[in-house]
């Protein structure tokens, strides 16, 4: 049984990449039957993108997605830094599936701005290279991690995150996250929005930010390489969704059509939309 859901948000999938956790993805998406889902950047890794290297439950998450549009969900692709190349694309439309730069919601008379928010790095900004290679170094990082969780696993052991590690206890990392965190916030209070939503940081938050101009609340989706989390709005209220809390509940299912579908298949559906 699906749940339906009003919204929902998800981001830095990092589709390509090793670190990737596109089978659980892929549970969580049949899990759900959305009104509207935003890809909010970095879904597809194009920077680290390797012809080598894109297995199947990786494609079938964009079949799924594409699955989606096609249907009753209005899709919106937020472009990011590591899937810049689509921002060529944007305001481009194919049937539901809309690419942008940034997305402007009204839900229960609440004005909502949702960006990937890799405008407030500066080394994506002005030193590209750097952040490439930071990029790299991350999914090496999360390969040995998986290495290490899989033996911690079979010794009945809890599993460890580096790079949580790192980001909790090296104090430029946990600043520049809070100033990521009120930056969004203060340029929303600015703008007279009573929610801001960004992906990038991989840190799933919600948090009310307060100044003199005003409040609003911050939200940001997290990831789908570690924490495995999406944002998600119904009955008015927002909510953080872990993968591990639900896991148990969440099936795989194989009778989705589309998951049988090969890649010229998959073409057919996107030139029904042209």
């Amino acid at each position: 049984m699906k749940r339906n859901v009003d919204l929902v948000v998800i981001s830095d999938v990092h589709l390509g990449t090793y670190g990737c956790k596109a089978k659980e993805l892929l549970r969580y998406l049949n899990s759900i039957q959305p009104e509207t889902l935003v890809l909010n950047g970095d879904i597809i890794d194009i920077w680290q993108f390797k012809k080598s290297y894109f297995p199947k439950p990786h494609l079938k998450v964009i079949k799924k997605i594409i699955s989606l549009a096609t249907k009753m969900t209005d899709v919106y692709y937020i472009t990011g830094n590591h899937d810049e190349m689509f921002r060529k694309f944007t305001d481009f439309e194919l049937g539901k599936l809309k690419v942008c730069n940034k997305l402007c919601l009204e839900k229960d008379g609440k004005k909502t701005w949702i960006f990937h928010g890799d405008v407030f790095d500066a080394s994506v900004q002005h030193s590209k290279w750097i952040a490439k290679l930071g990029g790299k170094g991350y999914d090496t990082l999360i390969v040995i991690n998986n290495v290490v969780n899989w033996f911690l696993d079979k010794m009945g052991k809890e599993k460890y995150s580096f790079s949580k590690k790192i980001k909790n206890n090296v104090k430029k990392a946990v600043k520049y996250i809070g100033d990521f965190e009120l930056t969004a916030s203060e340029l929303a209070i600015d703008n007279g929005y009573d929610y801001v939503i960004c992906g990038h940081i991989h840190q799933p938050q919600i948090r009310e930010v307060k100044n003199k101009k005003g409040s609003c609340t911050y939200l940001n989706s997290g990831d789908w390489i570690e924490n495995l989390s999406a944002l998600e709005y119904d009955n008015k209220e927002w909510k953080i969704f872990h993968y591990e809390d639900h896991k148990h509940l969440l099936k795989d299912d194989e009778s989705e059509e589309f998951q049988e579908m090969n890649s010229s298949e998959l073409m057919k559906i996107v030139t029904q939309f042209s």
